[in-house]
C-alpha cells in the first residue's frame, strides 16, 4: 500500500491501496470498516458524522476512527486534513467532478479556513496518457492543463487542474501527483487501459 507523503498531524492516518493489496491486509490496517460511497461523478459531499446517505463523491468526518473511502481506477482521489487534525475528507475527482466543483465543495464542507488545509493528490491517469475530446476541454477554464493530441483530441493533466482548484480555494500545502495509473500496470488498476477492472481505495481517518 501507499502511505501518502505529506505533512499532517500524527493523528491523521491515510492509506492508498494498490492492485496487489489483499482485503485482509487492508482490514488489519483500518480501525473499523470503511464508509464506502456509491460514486456518481457528481459533487455531493457526505458528512459521515451526521448523514446515513452514501451516494456522493466526497466524504468528511470529524469523529475518531471514521474512515472516509474513495474508490478510483484513473480518476483522482484527493485527500484533505486540517493542520489541527480536527477534520479529514476525501474527494473522487475525475474530469466530471473536477469540472463540477467537487474539490471546492469538499473544501467548503470541511468548515475550516482553507489556508489551514493540507491536500494530497493520489494516483490518477497521467497527463501523457489521458486523451479527451473537445467537449471535455470546453468544460474547463484551465486551458493550460491541456496539450494537443491527435486531431480533435487533447491530453488532460488532471493534477494541474486539481492543483489550480485547490489553490483557487486558498489551499497552499498540496502534496502528491506524479503517478500514472495507466502506465504503471504493476501497481494500479486503470479503466482506460483495461476496461472492466478493479478499483483502488484512498482512505483517511482521525485516530484521536
Amino acid at each position: 500500500m501507499i502511505v501518502p507523503e505529506w505533512r499532517v498531524p500524527p493523528n491523521v492516518r491515510a492509506l492508498m491501496t494498490v492492485r496487489t493489496t489483499r482485503d485482509e491486509e487492508l482490514r488489519a490496517r483500518l480501525p473499523q470498516e470503511a464508509h464506502w460511497l456509491t460514486q456518481v461523478h457528481g459533487i455531493e459531499v457526505i458528512d459521515l458524522d451526521h448523514s446515513a446517505k452514501r451516494e456522493g463523491d466526497a466524504a468528511i468526518s470529524r469523529a475518531r476512527n471514521t474512515v472516509c473511502a474513495i474508490k478510483v481506477a484513473d480518476c483522482m482521489p484527493v485527500l484533505l486534513a486540517d493542520e489541527g487534525g480536527t477534520v479529514v475528507g476525501g474527494a473522487h475527482a475525475g474530469w466530471r467532478g473536477l469540472a463540477g466543483g467537487v474539490i471546492e465543495a469538499t473544501v467548503e464542507a470541511m468548515g475550516v479556513p482553507a489556508p489551514e488545509l493540507i491536500a494530497w493528490m493520489g494516483p490518477a491517469i497521467g497527463p501523457r496518457a489521458y486523451e479527451v475530446g473537445e467537449e471535455v476541454r470546453a468544460a474547463f477554464p484551465e486551458k493550460a492543463a491541456f496539450s494537443p493530441g491527435r486531431p480533435g483530441h487533447w491530453l488532460l493533466d488532471l493534477y494541474a487542474v486539481a492543483r489550480c482548484r485547490l489553490e483557487g480555494k486558498g489551499v497552499r500545502r498540496i502534496f502528491g501527483g506524479g503517478f500514472c495509473t495507466y502506465t504503471d500496470r504493476e501497481r494500479f488498476y486503470s479503466y482506460r487501459r483495461d476496461g472492466s477492472t478493479g478499483r483502488m481505495a484512498a482512505l483517511i481517518w482521525r485516530s484521536a
